[in-house]
């Protein structure tokens, strides 16, 4: 996907990690003294999130046209002439989202064997996800001016989170960045869990992804240019050194690890946001969208350096759990709720935009406290007892004391 492809000004997307305690640090960690292992909640990273996700939202529903045009019936430029000016640049919360997530997970791979990252990511990323397509694909159903549901079998392709690689059409718009977030999962699994994660790996992990993805620029290759991200790389590498920055502390290595990330992510968001000679009423300004990429930085540097340690909110977690399930609802759900209530009953536009955002605030708790919580351990839990039988027959031993490997 590249940088100006429509899925950047359609819907981005939230990073989905947890932001759970620290581990403790892994025992062959090289590179600096750590001052001890990084315990206790995040919460501003909560917080953070949940920023991310509202510009999300606010993109979608006041900063955008398309079907949310038809939703209220005119261009949301007209309906909110101040707001829209503002809300044209919430899709930059997809850069921010990529930052969080770099940070966070490097923070909760550390200590992780493979098989514990990888459970952890799929029991945290499917429940919400799968009761999501549920929801939209029924909301399509009931009022297809909307959004069109798709056929049987392209929903079933949706269940894997795998639609875009197999050329299936989204049911969710904003999940083409969970597939952005999925490859960058299996990116540092491979290169980083799978051999234990410690400073020097995630150093050298970040400087070869960086300078991958500003050769990769020139290769002309789709399979390369899918698989090293050029246009998101920068983000995650960024949020991966500010991790090492909070846990190790800062050195002139890791902050020109930062500044090079910030340096190359302006210049992709730029070029994927920024169209020369565009008129109309929903443009951006390359300086504004400088701007909004050096805050997301910023705002994370201020957590890996200990800045907000001092926002211990208690609704700060609840802030934080919110915001996956929120990011996945919001959009299509979104919409088909302010034609509801704006052109069905009349409601005027701000009530109906706070109405429209609370109610997805709403249904975002609902599936943390029905479906996340329960589900999302079972699944973790069922996942890695699967193993275990295996395990357990590898090294018994026989009658005769003798061990029995036998082959599987």
């Amino acid at each position: 996907m590249s940088a100006s492809s429509p899925a950047l000004a359609t819907g981005p997307a939230p990073a989905a990690p947890d932001t759970a305690a620290a581990p403790a640090a892994h025992a062959s960690a090289p590179g600096p003294a750590a001052p001890g292992p990084v315990r206790g909640r995040l919460l501003a990273l909560d917080g953070l999130r949940l920023l991310a996700a509202l510009m999300v939202c606010l993109y979608h529903y006041a900063g955008r046209g398309g079907t949310v045009s038809a939703s209220w019936h005119q261009s949301p430029a007209h309906l909110f002439p101040g707001l829209s000016q503002v809300a044209v640049y919430g899709c930059l919360g997809v850069q921010f989202f990529f930052v969080i997530s770099g940070f966070v997970i490097c923070m909760s791979g550390w200590g992780r064997t493979l098989g514990d990252f990888a459970r952890s990511r799929v029991a945290r990323l499917y429940p919400a996800y799968w009761v999501a397509l549920v929801l939209v694909t029924g909301a399509a159903l009931a009022l297809p001016a909307v959004v069109h549901a798709v056929r049987p079998d392209e929903f079933l392709v949706n269940l894997t989170m795998l639609q875009q690689p197999m050329g299936a059409p989204r049911v969710l718009g904003v999940c083409w960045t969970l597939w952005v977030e999925v490859r960058f999962y299996v990116l540092f699994a491979v290169f980083v869990v799978a051999r234990g994660v410690t400073y020097r790996r995630v150093v050298l992990f970040a400087c070869a992804w960086t300078l991958a993805a500003a050769v990769c620029r020139t290769s002309g290759n789709e399979l390369v240019d899918q698989l090293v991200m050029p246009e998101y790389a920068p983000f995650f590498v960024g949020g991966l050194a500010l991790y090492l920055i909070h846990r190790f502390g800062g050195d002139l290595l890791l902050w020109g690890i930062v500044a090079a990330s910030w340096l190359l992510g302006q210049s992709t968001a730029t070029r994927g946001l920024w169209h020369p000679g565009a008129h109309g009423d929903l443009v951006r300004d390359p300086l504004v969208i400088l701007l909004v990429v050096t805050l997301a930085f910023a705002a994370v540097a201020a957590v890996a350096l200990g800045w907000t340690g001092r926002m211990n909110w208690p609704w700060l977690a609840t802030a934080g759990a919110l915001t996956y399930p929120f990011y996945l609802v919001h959009e299509h759900l979104g919409w088909f709720a302010i034609r509801v209530l704006h052109r069905g009953l009349g409601l005027p536009a701000w009530p109906t935009l706070g109405a429209t955002v609370l109610g997805m605030l709403l249904l975002a708790y609902l599936m943390h406290r029905f479906v996340e919580k329960p589900f999302g351990p079972r699944l973790r839990k069922a996942l890695k007892n699967s193993r275990t039988p295996a395990v357990q027959t590898r090294f018994t031993l026989a009658k005769d004391g003798k061990r029995n490997d036998p082959v599987r």
